[in-house]
């Protein structure tokens, strides 16, 4: 599975963004898709996980309510809606594939097999 994304960016305090993130490869046999970040100097965090076959979500509490993770079935493409982004959102964003099987913790980064490229989303105040 390749993951390619793009979206990202600079925005001001409050305002929103949308990351994109195109899968190929073997995408019939993905089970779960997910968002981390990965501040200077912190741990790569789960921010948003989706389970492909009944799109349902799991969210991390710092960004419940404001960010939706959806798919794109016929694009074979995962998408991350930010709003009200605040500037502790900064940080490199990472698109993440897990094949085969389900997950017990769909925001552990341990979950997953295939990484995007990331994208950096930078929030001033």
């Amino acid at each position: 599975v390749q993951l390619v994304e793009s979206g990202g960016g600079s925005v001001q305090a409050g305002g929103s963004l949308r990351l994109s993130c195109a899968a190929s490869g073997y995408t019939s046999t993905t089970y779960y898709m997910a968002w981390f970040r990965q501040a200077p100097g912190k741990e790569r965090e789960g921010v948003a996980a989706l389970y492909i076959f009944d799109s349902g979500t799991y969210y991390a509490d710092a960004v419940r309510g404001r960010f939706t993770t959806s798919q794109d079935n016929a694009k074979n493409t995962l998408y991350l809606q930010m709003n009200n982004l605040k500037p502790e959102d900064t940080a490199v964003y990472y698109c993440a594939a897990r094949v085969w099987g389900a997950a017990v913790r769909p925001l552990w980064a341990s979950e997953y097999n295939y990484w995007g490229q990331g994208n950096q989303v930078t929030v001033s105040s």
